[in-house]
């Protein structure tokens, strides 16, 4: 019995004369996995990051927060000192992030609501949740309200 290939079965592996030999890592990027759905894995994660929502403040903690940031205000010239905690609103989704700057503020601008720290950290007042530092507590010995 006489099988198909029996002709050809013997020969010699044909080596290219044109074309050079490809490198067996070459080869095996051929049959690498394909992604089909580019950005999907990116998708999924960023739609399962948590995000936090914005907390509301109460009127005292808005009066505590005014009245400190003109003790700032009037005392900017002495290069206060302060721990903001503010609120981020995330880019990509709702809701957002708490974060804690420590540092020297440069400015108060209360006409565009805008604190500036020294490195140029711009913070909006509209996002502050609490103050705190040295500052206030000299301040506060003789006002209560601090």
């Amino acid at each position: 019995m006489t099988r198909v290939y029996d002709d050809i079965i013997d020969l010699p592996h044909h080596v290219s004369d044109t074309h050079p030999h490809m490198a067996i890592i070459d080869r095996a990027a051929q049959f690498s996995p394909f992604a089909a759905l580019t950005g999907y894995d990116t998708a999924i994660k960023e739609t399962a990051r948590l995000t936090d929502e914005r907390m509301e403040l109460d009127e005292y903690v808005k009066d505590l927060l005014s009245d400190r940031l003109q003790i700032i205000t009037n005392r900017i010239k002495e290069l206060p000192q302060v721990k903001i905690t503010y609120f981020q609103p995330d880019q990509k989704k709702e809701g957002g992030s708490y974060a804690i700057a420590t540092g020297i503020v440069n400015k108060v601008d209360l006409y565009g609501r805008i604190l500036i720290m020294a490195g140029g950290n711009r913070i909006s007042i509209d996002d502050i949740i609490d103050i705190g530092g040295e500052i206030f507590e000299t301040t506060c010995e003789k006002d209560a309200r601090c």
